[in-house]
């Protein structure tokens, strides 16, 4: 199968927003899902009801389906070049791919060798460095692709007309980053112990810097507190952090550094940023922020969210450290998408 990669122009129609009736209409046949007795239950009751629920599989079925389309999408591109060129598919991969990707030194075999011994089990160095040599080509050879087909489906005008599930989400006063216009909000539900939410942090500070001010990231908790044990405190120090106006370096220094969240190692981190310790300590103490992250626990439980990372970009699901490719396609077609609404004549 072939593989599609990069961002995709996304192409939706933005409806106007006419003016409400002056009157609530009767709901049409087509609306009403079932009756009960003789009072109508309607879609829009049913998707109220259904709540996050309907919402997740949705996601799961506009990813799937865009998967089956880009791959058809990759497919088509790639016959209609090799035609252009007169050469098959497998010679133009062979030739925009293959031909083009450097071969893995010795050197990187054995540095990664290095890096992940641990993970390498019983296998022995010769059977564990052919193994790294052909992970690292297959990685670089998906690059290339990636890389190419972007190329492709720029020069051919791609547009999506498929528009995906969203939820609204409501921020109020969580710690933010980033222009409050920015056109892109993302909002991640996370938690301070987690391995998984510690990866993603570099994806978004690299995404921060690939769209400088176009995106405000929006921070939430979501301790999970039956496998986290120190998770919470951790939540409720970044919580104290932001007091004085040191949420964002707490919250760098605790992923940085998670086998140091006990209540001490805390406190210690609050020092070091330069914070007012006794007041640190005393609101970290108190206890005043726990129900600030149980809020957004149940918040996000709302949203469908049920384990970290979970990202709202403009209301669309990501769940997990996914690679900052997955990201930056979804904020490409959110620029796209904002910028069709701006340039749209007024109604």
């Amino acid at each position: 199968m072939i593989r599609s990669f990069g961002p995709v122009v996304l192409a939706a129609v933005v409806a106007a927003a006419s003016p409400a009736p002056a009157q609530t209409p009767e709901p049409s046949p087509s609306d009403v899902v079932a009756t009960i007795g003789g009072e109508p239950f309607t879609t829009r009751q049913l998707e109220d009801a259904a709540g996050a629920r309907l919402f997740q599989l949705r996601t799961q079925q506009y990813q799937a389906q865009r998967q089956i389309l880009d791959d058809e999408i990759a497919r088509r591109l790639l016959e209609r070049e090799a035609a252009a060129r007169k050469v098959t598919v497998p010679e133009l991969l062979k030739l925009e791919v293959e031909s083009k990707v450097a071969p893995v030194t010795e050197a990187e075999q054995k540095a990664f060798y290095a890096q992940n011994k641990a993970r390498m089990g019983e296998m022995t160095e010769a059977d564990a460095l052919k193994r790294i040599e052909t992970g690292l080509r297959q990685q670089r050879m998906g690059e290339r692709q990636a890389e190419f087909l972007s190329g492709l489906r720029a020069k051919a005008d791609v547009r999506i007309l498929m528009e995906p599930p969203r939820l609204r989400l409501a921020v109020g006063d969580d710690p933010t980053r980033g222009p409050a216009d920015a056109p892109v909000t993302i909002v991640e539900f996370s938690d301070f112990q987690c391995p998984y939410c510690s990866r993603a942090t570099a994806t978004l500070k690299k995404l921060e810097t690939a769209y400088p001010g176009k995106i405000r990231l929006v921070y939430r908790d979501f301790p999970l507190v039956q496998i986290h044990p120190n998770a919470a405190r951790a939540a409720e120090a970044a919580a104290c952090a932001n007091e004085q106006g040191k949420f964002w370096p707490m919250h760098d220094v605790m992923f940085e550094h998670q086998d140091k969240l006990g209540e001490a190692d805390l406190k210690q981190s609050a020092a070091s940023l330069g914070l007012d310790a006794a007041k640190f300590d005393q609101c970290l103490e108190s206890g005043r922020y726990t129900g600030q992250w149980k809020k957004d626990t149940a918040e996000g439980e709302q949203y469908g969210v049920s384990s970290t990372p979970a990202f709202f970009i403009n209301g669309r699901l990501v769940v997990g450290a996914q690679p900052f490719e997955s990201f930056a396609r979804i904020v490409d077609e959110e620029l796209a998408r904002a910028g069709r609404a701006a340039s749209a004549p007024a109604p």
